[in-house]
């Protein structure tokens, strides 16, 4: 079965075409107009082992917002589109990743029920031209359209480059696991509900 899914967004904010292959070599092929988002991306897409291209255009001449929440909303999307059933995943992740001084602990449960527990503090409020407040708006809207229960924490760090990074490291390898076949449990759903 091939895990993949091909999505368009087109709102008069954005408009976004994004690849996503689950079973991947961690390939990135990233152009969002927001150069750390795209730095952001490519290290998401290589350490859970995901396919991903991400071509977007939006309105950046009023700020980052509306790109980066789109984004996460159609990677959001895709992932749930590409999981289909869930049928044979382990369903549950997590990933404590160090980055330099910081610490980022994800736990992720590909459950449906979206949700986003997010405990996050950044020093500063900019890195380079981005706000980093973005980074929840991201994930939230991955949580809310991936139809995935999301717990992010910074545990450590000061420097918000290095925290920014461990997130979403950990957001991937926390993902990479959850997602990934559970060889004793092919064909089944992993809940005692029949579905996910």
């Amino acid at each position: 079965m091939t895990r993949t899914a091909s999505l368009v967004r087109k709102t008069s904010e954005t408009n976004i075409t994004l690849t996503l292959a689950l079973d991947g070599t961690g390939r990135a092929d990233v152009a969002t107009g927001i150069g750390f988002l795209d730095h952001m991306l490519t290290a998401f897409a290589r350490h859970g082992l995901f396919d991903l291209g991400v071509q977007a255009k939006g309105d950046l001449h009023i700020d980052f917002h509306h790109t980066t929440e789109d984004v996460g909303i159609v990677l959001g999307q895709a992932l749930a589109t590409a999981l289909g059933e869930k049928r044979g995943i382990r369903r549950f992740g997590q990933a404590l990743v160090p980055m330099d001084e910081a610490l980022a602990e994800v736990a992720v449960d590909l459950s449906g029920r979206p949700f986003l527990a997010w405990d996050v503090a950044f020093a500063q409020p900019k890195i380079g031209a981005m706000d980093t407040e973005l980074f929840e708006e991201f994930f939230r809207a991955l949580a809310m359209n991936g139809l995935l229960t999301l717990h992010m924490q910074r545990r450590a760090g000061h420097n918000a480059h290095h925290v920014a990074e461990a997130c979403f490291k950990a957001a991937a390898r926390a993902l990479r696991m959850a997602t990934e076949a559970d060889p004793r449990a092919e064909g089944i759903i992993p809940s005692t509900k029949g579905a996910l």
